[in-house]
């Protein structure tokens, strides 16, 4: 009785069925399989379709994807997943422009959200095989980026590819930073291309750039060694990631290592005043004129061969020299005397010279000094006219001319006078006349008349008749016997101002009278 009411309701069952399972169901087909998707007299139950689909209920039961999303929840699964519509129906069907991929657990960011849905769900990004052999499924697929992507740097950095790269595109590399390496970029090196540092070679087939194994210990390691290793491997001694050409102070560059050792004030040059172009150009430095100009103007050139600067100079500056008085002894013009303690701009930087010059200046003194006897001396009595005729290079005013060489022989007191005693006059304006040729050898050339011309005789008036050179008080060759009025008896103990009485003249100058009456009767009453 049993049997054939079973009979009877699954003859029931195959008279109303819907019509044929689409292809992933289509093993479902035949009346003993219906209570495998259907409760018997009742719809399809999503238990069953649970237990058909573990993967999917697994998902589920640790609330993960879509079907656990707020908007799936609770729903039965033939409202979206219906069947009995044909082999060609399509179970899983929904608008890939309006679908929300937020419910699902991964957002779509960047350039992820520009993808078709079949770019990435497809078998071979899979690494489920159980999965991988349905034929048409969402499941499967992971988070990681080389589910999808190639490895690109082929297991040399970490499989975290968002700790560098964004959503946005893979180059650059936008969230790398360069100073959580071991090596960070300063100055210059920020400004490089990676692909400078960081070339790209075939590698197990595909195109690899290297970002790992690369030495970077020294310079040398990317840049060539111009110097050839002639000042060490360390090229930060002397340059800074800032600029190759920019190099560090003295103080840290050791000059001392080339074959040109900086002293003096070549030390404080600055590098380009030598190194006008490549700092690794080849200097000549055996001679100072293959950097200085010569400020001499060739005056020291002989035989077409100029000497080097030092031979006078040192690299101390040139306002200081190693020339000798020796070596200027050696010369035309020997130093002597107060020449020797002349300083040499005296002579070799004077007024009217554009600059220092050392040649044709002159040997003579008036080539320097000014001839204040010009045009007053003689000629007769100095030829060579040179002041060296006179004066000598100790001091000026040592005279060592001979007056006894001229018509005024030097005698007494005469000897012990300067030349100017004599030889020169200053008007009442002050101005100075120097008097040595044609000067009257008469004493009242030099010497004021006291006796206002009361021993003149004939316009001449003769000191020596009284006086001598030795000194004019008293009057040694004065003998008053050879006056009118020889001095006798008791006159020879009266003293002279008892008889010579001041006088005055109409100018109110007061002087002796010496001419005076010489009667008795003029002294005594």
């Amino acid at each position: 009785m049993i049997s054939w009411l079973l009979m009877q309701t699954v003859s029931g069952l195959s008279q109303i069925s819907p019509g044929d399972l689409a292809e992933p169901h289509a093993h479902l087909e035949g009346l003993s399989n219906c209570t495998k998707c259907h409760v018997l007299g009742d719809k399809v139950s999503n238990d069953k379709c649970l237990d058909c689909h573990q993967l999917l209920k697994s998902r589920v039961d640790q609330n993960k994807g879509y079907h656990a999303s707020s908007e799936v929840k609770g729903k039965n699964c033939f409202s979206c997943h219906s069947d009995h519509h044909g082999r060609k129906f399509e179970m899983i069907r929904f608008d890939e422009d309006e679908f929300d991929h937020d419910l699902t657990g991964y957002k779509l960011e960047g350039a992820h959200d520009q993808k078709q849905c079949k770019d990435c769900h497809k078998n071979e990004f899979i690494t489920n095989k159980e999965i991988r052999q349905k034929q048409y499924t969402f499941l499967g697929l992971n988070t990681e980026c080389l589910s999808c992507h190639d490895d690109y740097h082929q297991k040399t950095l970490s499989s975290d590819c968002a700790s560098c790269h964004n959503f946005e595109k893979f180059k650059p590399a936008p969230k790398f930073n360069h100073d959580n390496t071991q090596y960070p970029l300063l100055g210059q090196h920020q400004e490089v291309e990676c692909l400078k540092c960081h070339t790209k070679e075939m590698r197990n087939g595909k195109q690899f750039q290297i970002f790992k194994g690369l030495e970077f210990e020294s310079c040398v390691n990317c840049h060539q060694d111009v110097h050839n290793n002639k000042f060490g491997p360390n090229c930060t001694d002397c340059h800074s990631e800032i600029s190759f050409h920019q190099i560090k102070s003295m103080d840290q560059f050791n000059h001392d290592k080339t074959d040109y050792k900086l002293e003096g004030k070549h030390r404080y040059v600055d590098c380009k005043k030598c190194h006008k172009t490549n700092y690794t150009d080849p200097i000549y430095t055996n001679r100072c004129n293959h950097c200085h100009v010569d400020y001499h103007q060739k005056e020291f050139v002989r035989n077409d061969v100029s000497p080097d600067c030092a031979d006078c100079h040192t690299v101390y500056g040139f306002e200081q020299t190693s020339f000798t008085i020796e070596r200027h002894n050696e010369s035309e013009f020997r130093l002597n005397g107060a020449h020797m303690a002349t300083p040499c701009f005296a002579c070799h930087k004077k007024e009217g010279f554009e600059r220092w010059r050392f040649r044709e200046i002159g040997t003579k003194c008036v080539d320097c000094h000014e001839d204040i006897h010009q045009p007053y001396l003689d000629k007769k009595y100095y030829p060579e006219a040179t002041c060296r005729s006179c004066h000598s290079e100790t001091r000026w005013s040592d005279i060592a001319f001979d007056h006894n060489r001229t018509d005024y022989e030097l005698k007494g007191a005469h000897e012990s006078q300067t030349c100017r005693s004599c030889h020169f006059r200053k008007d009442e304006d002050g101005t100075i006349h120097q008097l040595f040729t044609d000067l009257p050898s008469s004493c009242i050339t030099c010497h004021k008349d006291i006796h206002f011309g009361q021993f003149e005789k004939e316009g001449v008036i003769d000191c020596y008749g009284c006086h001598d050179y030795k000194a004019f008080k008293p009057a040694s060759r004065f003998d008053h016997n050879n006056t009118k009025f020889s001095l006798e008896g008791a006159h020879e103990k009266v003293a002279c101002k008892a008889c010579h009485k001041p006088t005055q003249t109409a100018d109110n100058i007061v002087y002796i009278q010496y001419k005076i009456d010489h009667r008795c009767e003029a002294c005594h009453k």
